[in-house]
């Protein structure tokens, strides 16, 4: 269909065809709040085109903002001097004296001509920069407008993968060449790269330590973008799909970032399988390189002296063929699939070559995890400073960001960490720097200490080491340090040693060539408790030192090393004291037990995001109750309530196309408690069975039910099958129950699909499928029971967290401590639970209105949906629908009348 330009609230929207009511609105609230610089809640069911909404509506505004932007350059420019903004916000870049001078001469206290000195310095100044943008934007258009005609590109990239192809072999003959005149001792040592190097703390050095060097030839200066954060890639690429069909899908400089996992096109790295190892391989490939590289034809000799075994650098990895890729993602839309298929064709890395368009993109399309973590933020060169984050499918954002920071160690890495350290240390000491030795000592000792405080002995075999008393102690950050006697060492430093003399990458190395064991024949004795102990962590290690292994050799790939997961929890550590808590977990054995950190106060990384962005705008299908963002994430971040804009609009379906009950008693009048203490009775998992025979023999095609858990699902279905109620269930519906593996959540649903729709054509007895699945499993997300796959939703009671959590009670105390209480509410932990139980419960129920034309009966089974407040906590396009049914026989009735009157539509 043609492009259609909407207008609405005075701006003009290219939409792919008319567009609802409520996406005028949607579109026009998400102009208002972006132009505001403001924080926006926004919820619109799914169905609702929630997601050409957020594009047409976002980038319509990038593109005025643009626009003015490019205006007032042109009038400074002709002007000569800065004036006003006229309210446009300045643009990354930018001077301040773009946005008005900080104070007047009589302000500062200087006299007048040094004044007009430095404001006549920074016109210049700012009319040279402007200048530069100016050229650096006509090329980089002519570039990208070169690219898109495929003008030199496809005879570029062939003619240097030839070049790089004939080098190999050539290189490949070389290097027989050169062994076969080589004695083998000389070329086999390799063990250079495992030893630390002389280590110096930032204060020493002066200047921070790294492997990455200026690209000159890739940098940019940002322009003012959008970044697009979902939870997964199937949704990102969904949501790339709709931008490749909007009206802004021609001319939108759009990057999509992921993982190394998702974007390696270097065929050795990737079947390493392990995302850590992944990861540690790309940076040690591209240190080497840069190593090379520095190094100056004085050095050579002695280099070639040592003998050492090169290390090999990336293939994937060349400046020029970088840039080439750079612009032909900026050139056209592209997803990851899409982006890892041009990297192959051009053997150019899409990781890099996605991280290198970043400056001059548009929109940038990245899963949320990479946003929200600072340090992958970094590393991937994402600058948030003035800039637009759109974070879609935001309604779990708060567990999100307290996942990522929570950190877990198990005992058994505990003492493989301290084993392989001690072993490392053994071979290398003598080699070592002081400092080193000195940083690697008080790692040792933090270990020791964290298997102490867990109850343990670091010098004994943990599968051995066993508690009599299992359970868990919650502390405080200080009073771990203190229990734990390490508050005499600085956690700072010594996380940061971890970070730049890459120590676990070394022990990583180091047991990758020596295998789980490497002890020197004269220490045999004095280390050969360790032997037997490590060999138990690590199945299939041998006693005696293992050769190295052959270069090019096929091995299935070791778990990353245990220091890496020590790291975390040290960073973990590090957090202000009221932010966290530290969990001790004793469970059995010492290799079971665990320490873990529970980070209580998400908004300590979201303020950095908040703060540093023009606006934040959080989006999702169901965001209700929309409180939790409000006031553990927004106002603890600072913002102010007037700062934060809510915008939620209904469904898109007539009225008439939903039915929501919820049903208080069943056929036999049992009231329906799904309290934890009375949902096991069998009298309630009767009542129940006898529920769905009776919807089953009205609904057509499929019934989706869930339950609270996999456990109580279960028990559920081994009643029915003793009282006989499972049978009458299958005579009108074919039963499936969702797999607990997400492997086999696919066939489950292929074999739901195909047995509605056979029933839809035979028209027999049996008229589809019931599908038993569970709250917060597979299917309550992410899945589309649309049209006869969701006929009907029903809730089995309600899915309260487990109160007896420790993890949760502490959360509930932090809030009760931190959050005001309002007079008449709950407490602000009370309210938690609801919100988290709400939560799943709207999740779940969204699963079946998928479009306008479609409909659906939702039945809530519990009488406590019956309450006023919990109702509220329902998304607006149901609640304002919701029918209460004190018995079973009225809602039974409307369940049929609805169903028949709705017969002809399906």
């Amino acid at each position: 269909m043609a492009d259609k330009t909407q207008e609405a609230g005075g701006v003009h929207f290219p939409f792919p065809f008319t567009p609802y009511a409520i996406q005028k609105d949607f579109m026009a609230a998400l102009y208002q709040v972006l132009e505001a610089g403001k924080i926006g809640i926004f919820e619109s069911p799914t169905g609702t085109g929630k997601s050409l909404s957020l594009i047409c509506g976002a980038l319509s505004w990038l593109r005025d903002f643009e626009q003015k932007k490019r205006q007032e350059e042109e009038r400074l420019l002709e002007a000569g001097a800065p004036a006003s903004n006229n309210g446009l916000a300045p643009a990354p870049g930018l001077p301040s004296s773009c946005q008005g001078s900080p104070g007047t001469p009589e302000a500062t206290g200087e006299p007048d001509w040094i004044t007009q000195f430095v404001q006549k310095k920074e016109e210049r100044d700012l009319v040279d920069r402007l200048k530069e943008e100016q050229v650096r934007r006509k090329k980089r258009e002519e570039r990208l407008q070169q690219i898109r005609h495929n003008v030199k590109l496809r005879f570029t990239a062939k003619r240097m993968r030839q070049e790089d192809e004939e080098t190999e072999r050539l290189l490949r003959l070389s290097s027989e060449m050169l062994a076969a005149g080589t004695e083998p001792e000389q070329v086999a040592s390799g063990e250079e790269e495992l030893v630390l190097a002389e280590y110096e703390s930032d204060e020493e050095k002066g200047v921070p330590s790294g492997v990455d060097v200026d690209e000159d030839d890739l940098d940019e200066e940002h322009v003012t973008k959008i970044y697009y954060c979902s939870r997964t890639h199937s949704q990102l690429a969904q949501f790339v799909h709709e931008v490749q069909k909007s009206p802004f899908g021609q001319d939108t400089r759009l990057v999509s970032l992921g993982s190394r996992q998702n974007l390696c096109v270097n065929g050795d790295v990737r079947k390493l399988g392990s995302v850590q190892l992944i990861n540690d391989r790309c940076v040690e490939m591209q240190r080497s390189k840069h190593e090379r590289k520095s190094i100056t034809e004085e050095e050579e000799p002695t280099r070639r002296r040592r003998r050492q075994e090169p290390r090999a650098s990336c293939p994937f990895y060349s400046h020029e063929r970088l840039q080439l890729l750079r612009d032909e993602v900026l050139a056209g839309v592209k997803d990851v699939e899409q982006l890892v298929a041009l990297g192959k064709e051009a053997r150019a890395c899409p990781y890099y070559g996605g991280r290198f368009a970043i400056p001059a993109a548009q929109l940038v399309v990245l899963p949320y995890q990479m946003l929200l973590h600072a340090p992958t933020r970094q590393a991937a060169g994402i600058r948030l400073q003035g800039q637009v984050v759109v974070i879609d499918e935001a309604h779990n954002l708060i567990d999100t960001i307290t996942s990522i920071h929570s950190v877990e160690v198990r005992g058994a890495q505990l003492c493989q960490a301290h084993n392989q350290l001690l072993q490392y240390t053994e071979r290398y000491g003598k080699r070592l720097k002081a400092k080193n030795l000195m940083y690697i000592k008080q790692l040792l000792y933090l270990l020791e200490k964290f298997v102490a405080v867990l109850g343990g002995n670091i010098k004994q075999n943990p599968n051995t080491q066993s508690f009599s008393q299992a359970g868990t102690e919650l502390k405080t950050i200080n009073d771990f340090l203190f229990q734990s006697e390490i508050d005499n060492i600085n956690l700072f430093k010594v996380r940061r040693y971890c970070e730049k003399s890459k120590i676990s990458r070394k022990l990583l190395g180091f047991t990758e060539r020596y295998g789980a064991v490497l002890v020197p024949s004269m220490e045999q004795p004095k280390l050969s408790g360790f032997q037997d102990f490590l060999q138990s962590l690590q199945p299939g290690a041998v006693a005696a030192p293992a050769a190295p292994a052959e270069v090019g050799e096929d091995r299935s790939p070791r778990p990353a090393s245990p220091l890496m997961h020590v790291e975390g929890f040290l960073e973990a550590l590090t957090a202000a004291n009221q932010d966290g808590r530290v969990i001790l977990s004793r469970q059995g054995s010492l290799s079971q037990s665990s320490l873990k950190f529970l980070l209580l106060n998400p908004a300590v990384h979201f303020t950095q995001v908040v703060k540093e962005c023009r606006a934040v705008v959080i989006a999702g299908g169901t965001m209700q109750p929309v409180s939790d963002f409000r006031e553990q994430l927004l106002a603890s971040a600072g913002v102010e309530a007037e700062c934060v804009v809510e915008f939620s609009c209904g469904h898109v379906i007539p009225p008439d196309h939903i039915l929501p009950l919820v049903i208080c008693s069943g056929p036999s009048n049992q009231m329906l408690d799904f309290t934890y203490q009375k949902r096991g009775l069998p009298q309630m998992m009767d009542e129940t069975g006898r529920i769905l025979c009776n919807l089953c023999n009205v609904v057509p095609g499929g019934v989706v039910c869930f339950f609270p858990s996999y456990e109580y699902q279960h028990q559920v279905y081994a009643h029915w099958e003793k009282s006989g109620l499972l049978a009458r269930l299958t005579i009108r519906k074919k039963i499936f129950q969702e797999p607990k593996k997400a492997n086999r959540v696919e066939q489950v649903l292929l074999e739901y699909s195909r047995c509605i729709k056979h029933c839809g054509q035979a028209r027999g007895m049996e008229t589809g499928a019931l599908l038993l699945s569970v709250v917060g499993g597979k299917m309550s997300e992410g899945i589309n029971f649309s049209d006869d796959l969701g006929r009907c939703v029903v809730m089995v009671g309600m899915p309260y967290p487990n109160i007896t959590s420790p993890e949760l009670q502490e959360r509930m105390a932090y809030l009760d401590q931190t959050l005001p209480r309002a007079p008449g509410q709950a407490c602000p932990g009370k309210v938690l639970v609801e919100n988290l139980c709400m939560k799943a419960v709207n999740q779940s129920i969204g699963r079946a209105i998928r479009h306008q034309k479609d409909f659906a009966s939702i039945v809530l089974l519990d009488q406590r949906y019956a309450s006023p407040a919990i109702q509220a906590k329902l998304p607006a396009w149901i609640r304002n629908r919701v029918a209460v049914k004190a018995t079973f026989g009225p809602a039974f009735a409307a369940l049929r009348k609805f169903h028949r009157e709705k017969a002809g539509l399906s």
